[in-house]
């Protein structure tokens, strides 16, 4: 009976992270906490040991894509990604790394570009996008450096064309150690401009 039951609520979970996937595809939802949330309400359950992890939600998401909406997807995809290498190139001198969906593939057209760059003096950055006619929005992002270490940052908000962008600035020591992705809780994936070149062909 224990194995039943415990078969019965990996089902549950399996459901709820597809119906959390169909909501942030469907919406337009970015956090997958919110998702989850709506998801378990829509199928009223109500223990949230049955939740699904982040990251089985981003599978689901990615099948759903796969399965319903594969071209647009695709496209979509590749704009985010050569949008994100333009800005890249435009911010060289601060070792800029792509991170987030744009770089996992679960990106939507809703999907913010989020890149991290370098440098011990933020205003330089704001600097080089006002040098280029980019008036960015001056913000801060709480950032995760470890698992026992929260940290708030600088961060630059503007839009290219439609997309949103969100720079993050880290120290230059910063390069040395990827913060913990909030979908996995594992170092960040990070791509440098030659991955995301190498990325594009």
């Amino acid at each position: 009976m224990h194995f039943r039951h415990t078969n019965r609520n990996a089902d549950i979970t399996r459901h709820l992270a597809v119906e959390a996937a169909r909501i942030m595809d469907d919406q337009g939802i970015q956090e997958f906490s919110i998702a989850k949330r709506k998801a378990a309400e829509r199928l009223n359950i109500r223990d949230p040991s049955l939740w699904p992890k982040n990251t089985d939600i981003e599978e689901a998401l990615l099948e759903h894509r796969r399965l319903f909406n594969h071209d647009n997807n695709v496209n979509t995809l590749h704009e985010l990604r050569n949008c994100a290498f333009r800005l890249m190139q435009l911010l060289q001198q601060f070792q800029p790394y792509l991170v987030g969906s744009v770089l996992s593939g679960s990106a939507d057209q809703h999907s913010e570009i989020c890149l991290h760059v370098f440098t011990d003096e933020p205003e330089q950055v704001l600097f080089h996008l006002l040098e280029r006619g980019i008036n960015a929005q001056h913000a801060e992002k709480k950032t995760q450096l470890t698992r026992n270490r929260l940290i708030t940052l600088p961060c630059f908000k503007f839009v290219a064309g439609q997309h949103p962008i969100e720079l993050v600035v880290f120290p230059i020591t910063g390069l040395r150690q990827a913060p913990i992705c909030a979908v996995n809780h594992k170092p960040m994936l990070r791509a440098n401009l030659q991955a995301i070149k190498d990325l594009l062909k």
